[in-house]
């Protein structure tokens, strides 16, 4: 805390000599305009130095330089509202589940009062949204990344590229100079397909894909029929491998969609067995999987929209795709609870490149749209209960306004008042 000054406030300097001379000893009124009249006499001087030791005392205290008692207050401190009296105030801000400290200054000057002084630092009042948020740390990826396996024993003479994108009926990897081909299914490969085999779903895929890729040409069922065979003798004979009409289990893999080859683990060469994982696989599209806290999950819902702040100062949206369960996460050692929340990115191309890096999702729990804002450290406290900011008329002085407070986000407030306008300049300090 400060200790109070004692110096008395400067009047106004007119336009000529820019002498200080106390407002108690010279002041005269009209009934239109009122006007101060300068004075070189000593006494003037006297006070305008005594002021300006104050005022450098003052940011002294502010910055832990000076020494002294601290400043008690009485109540009556505002009684004599001395120019340049200024003490630091602490408003607690509620945002979102969590509470912060402001540090707002306390100055000694009614609203509306025009004050001589230096404008130093500036800043606009502006007016756009302003959104209150709880952030959460997270990561960017390519969704569904999953090892593919060997699905039968044999020397791996052909791999893909990392990052290559594999579509229906392409390639995967090659054993024993022999594609794995990728087709369209949930069902995951279990056995051989060939004549005589039962019923299943997995038939059903098959005939989906081998339709899809223009050579079945019956109705796919579950029933393996003369129609696959020869869907199978086409499919062969357009790959160029030897025609059978049956497929061995681990020539093909199924997938519900396209797949992106994210690495290869196995190396040319290598003999492998069933069971062996030979590449990774993902999906070709990224998303963000934000980690929150337990207290906070309620932030996170479906369909919910949220900010997603990525490396380099870039930002973009995205809906939440889903919010998983509560679990255990381990951290060097440590245990802690969170909760998965999967985010789809609303505009993919702004990510560029860019996956596997750390990135921080931004959930909003209020917003205000279209509303005048200033920095949080233009907020001054007034006399009394209520706050203010400092108007720039000009390079030498300024008036207080009186604003009323609203949402408190990212180091702005909502504010609202009588002779506040957006593109006016309000004092911010700079200690």
């Amino acid at each position: 805390m400060l200790q109070p000054m004692t110096s008395e406030r400067p009047a106004e300097q007119s336009s000529g000599t820019g002498s200080g001379i106390p407002a108690e000893q010279s002041s005269m009124k009209h009934s239109g305009e009122s006007s101060e009249q300068p004075s070189a006499n000593l006494s003037g001087r006297s006070s305008e130095r005594s002021s300006e030791r104050s005022v450098e005392q003052s940011f002294a205290e502010l910055s832990g330089e000076a020494s002294g008692p601290p400043f008690r207050g009485t109540g009556d401190e505002h009684a004599s509202r001395g120019y340049g009296r200024i003490w630091p105030a602490v408003v607690a801000v509620v945002v979102g589940a969590a509470v912060s400290l402001v540090v707002v200054r306390s100055v000694g000057a009614d609203a509306g009062e025009i004050t001589p002084k230096r404008v130093a630092n500036t800043a606009p009042v502006e007016r756009k949204t302003l959104k209150e948020a709880v952030t959460a740390p997270g990561s960017l990826a390519y969704a569904g990344a999953r090892p593919l396996d060997a699905g039968r024993a044999g020397t791996v003479t052909r791999l893909p590229a990392e990052g290559r994108k594999v579509r229906l009926g392409g390639a995967l990897y090659w054993i024993d100079d022999r594609p794995v081909v990728l087709l369209r299914g949930r069902v995951p490969v279990w056995r051989a397909f060939k004549s005589g085999m039962g019923d299943g779903p997995d038939v059903r895929q098959l005939e989906r894909s081998l339709r899809a890729l223009g050579h079945f040409t019956g109705t796919p069922d579950a029933h393996f029929d003369w129609y696959t065979t020869a869907a199978i003798l086409r499919w062969q004979r357009a790959i160029g491998v030897r025609r059978t009409g049956s497929i061995e289990r681990g020539r093909i893999v199924f997938a519900p969609g396209d797949v992106r080859v994210a690495r290869t683990v196995a190396r040319l060469g290598d003999q492998v067995t069933a069971g062996t994982t030979v590449i990774e696989l993902s999906g070709l599209d990224k998303i963000v999987t934000a980690e929150l806290k337990p207290a906070n999950q309620a932030v996170a819902k479906a369909r919910g929209k949220v900010t997603i702040n990525l490396p380099g100062g870039k930002e973009t949206t995205g809906t939440v795709s889903k919010v998983g369960a509560p679990r255990q996460r381990v951290d060097n050692g440590e245990k802690t609870i969170v909760v998965p929340v999967t985010v789809a990115l609303d505009h993919p191309a702004v990510a560029g490149p860019l996956q596997q890096v750390s990135v921080s999702v931004d959930f909003p729990t209020a917003s205000r749209e279209d509303v005048l804002t200033v920095p949080v450290a233009a907020l001054i406290a007034l006399p009394g209960d209520g706050y203010g900011v400092e108007v720039v008329r000009d390079a030498a002085t300024t008036r207080t306004v009186t604003v009323r407070t609203g949402l408190f986000a990212g180091g702005f407030v909502e504010v609202s008042g009588a002779g506040l306008a957006e593109g006016q300049e309000v004092v911010v300090p700079t200690l």
